[in-house]
């Protein structure tokens, strides 16, 4: 597309328009957004399911100048519509699983519980299905998808898609918490459960490396061991441990980034941060990575000559009133989840595009 700026990007965006403000179509963007309004088997807090929204209010808040990529803007991006259905189908599915989690997962003794779990794992299949044809749509027409959660279960429906489309590739994932649970309380798509799931149902991704990783159980630790070479998990004491010792962050950067392939799926959970950064996040977790450190992964990967082949933001969760809805009316102060998890995505944006050859790295 051509880098015609049809509005003034130094003026105030305009909140009635698209994503960051900004007026570009589907035809006309290299950078797709798909917001998924999705949290039907999360086990603690709530909210998630509010995040699309909020991420997309608070973006007409952001400045578009960056100081690492040229105009990232020009390439277009555009947000595709939150779907009615999936909002449906998630209500659905989490009336159902909410004595389920009562119940702590144990169904066995309990037809109603069993029937109530076979129809949530039915719900969780066909929004997998619904977030694969529309990445799939995306990547066949050669534009860059970013998945906007939702809880973390959101993303493998894109993980098959890319790998159809792109073959073997690596996820860097950013989270307090490993997700490698086996059907968390009997949910087949758990959001504790997305990078097990990964592992089993997508053999083309060659490699996983887990950042930030602070909050797990024994069951998690073997699984990953078990995958030997496949896993490679950067935990949170360790790194900070290796920081306090003296050691630049530069070079923990660079441990962490060497074994990735050439093509790297960025899976980020808000809380893989330090919770002052998201405060509402369902299952905060003290400790994580500053927002600039996790900027610089992020940067490093973008200039190491791989590319970015696509991205998923997820667990932003804004402040709920009394009764599990938005604050109403949303203050600046009640913003502060989403404006980092917006902001966040743009820097994505930014370097994916300048990974791809897209758009050109600043200086």
């Amino acid at each position: 597309m051509g880098t015609e700026i049809r509005y003034d990007p130094n003026a105030p965006a305009d909140s009635s328009a698209g994503i960051f403000g900004l007026p570009f179509s589907y035809e006309e963007s290299k950078i797709v957004y798909l917001p998924v309004a999705w949290e039907a088997t999360t086990s603690y807090g709530g909210g998630t399911f509010h995040g699309p929204e909020a991420i997309l209010n608070a973006s007409s808040q952001l400045d578009l100048f960056d100081l690492d990529v040229k105009d990232p803007y020009l390439q277009g991006l555009h947000c595709l519509p939150i779907d009615p259905e999936i909002k449906r189908l998630n209500s659905e599915a989490k009336a159902l699983a909410e004595p389920i989690k009562d119940a702590f997962g144990d169904v066995k003794d309990n037809p109603e519980l069993q029937a109530n779990l076979k129809k949530v794992n039915g719900c969780s299949a066909k929004l997998n299905q619904s977030v694969y044809d529309q990445v799939m749509r995306i990547l066949q027409d050669q534009k860059i998808p970013g998945l906007i959660g939702g809880d973390h279960s959101i993303p493998i429906g894109a993980f098959e898609a890319a790998a159809k489309v792109h073959g073997s590739f690596g996820i860097l994932h950013f989270d307090a918490h490993s997700d490698t649970r086996n059907a968390y309380m009997g949910f087949s798509d758990s959001h504790a459960s997305i990078m097990r799931n990964a592992a089993n149902r997508v053999s083309n991704i060659t490699k996983f490396v887990q950042v930030g990783i602070r909050d797990f159980c024994e069951e998690e630790y073997e699984f990953t061991k078990s995958q030997g070479s496949r896993f490679e998990v950067f935990y949170d004491q360790k790194i900070m441990e290796t920081k306090l010792a003296g050691t630049p962050f530069s070079k923990i950067t660079e441990e962490i980034l060497k074994d990735l392939p050439d093509k790297v799926w960025v899976s980020f959970d808000i809380d893989g941060l330090d919770p002052k950064f998201c405060p509402h996040t369902g299952t905060p977790v003290p400790g994580g990575l500053d927002y600039a450190e996790a900027i610089y992964i992020l940067k490093t990967l973008a200039r190491s000559g791989r590319k970015i082949i696509g991205f998923d933001v997820v667990e932003v969760a804004p402040p709920l009133d009394k009764d599990g809805s938005p604050l109403e009316p949303i203050q600046a102060s009640d913003e502060w989840d989403a404006n980092v998890g917006m902001r966040l995505i743009y820097k994505l944006t930014a370097l994916s595009l300048a990974s791809n050859g897209l758009a050109k790295w600043q200086g």
